[in-house]
């Protein structure tokens, strides 16, 4: 049985999605293209499974290494300039890392032999798992919105 999820609540319109990217087209691609003299990539695509492993991944890797998985983090990237990387090389990409909070056992206050988990604050980028990237840019690398 599949389980029933609720409706985000960081849903938006297609209207301002639109918007989004025509102000990244506008205010950001066009300068960038002027400046490295090509046409950038402005989006990335990972498949549904894609992202569903990854996230299965760092949820497991986390709880093996004592974190609580909590999210992940977007970042903006640029591929090298080298042949190994074919068509994307000088292009914009975006890589994922996973965050959350390390988890540390303590004893509670009298009792020495029971344990209890005590997270530590924070939201950081979790350095014991790796970040997933490689998506793809599309060719051309620039899609509409």
């Amino acid at each position: 049985m599949k389980k029933e999820t609720g409706r985000p609540t960081q849903l938006i319109t297609r209207k301002f999605a639109k918007e989004l990217h025509s102000n990244f087209m506008k205010y950001r691609a066009s300068i960038i293209a002027k400046y490295i003299k090509k046409e950038d990539a402005n989006a990335v695509w990972f498949s549904v499974e894609e992202l569903e492993n990854y996230i299965h991944y760092i949820k497991s890797k986390g709880e093996k290494t004592g974190y609580d998985v909590n999210g992940i983090r977007i970042y903006f990237g640029v591929y090298p300039e080298q042949r190994k990387y074919a068509e994307k090389a000088g292009l914009m990409t975006v890589f994922l890392q996973a965050t959350g909070k390390k988890i540390r056992k303590a004893a509670k206050e009298g009792e020495v032999q029971t344990l209890a988990l005590v997270m530590d604050n924070g939201d950081g980028d979790i350095s014991s798992i790796e970040p997933m990237n490689y998506g793809s840019i599309g060719r051309p690398p620039s899609l509409l919105y």
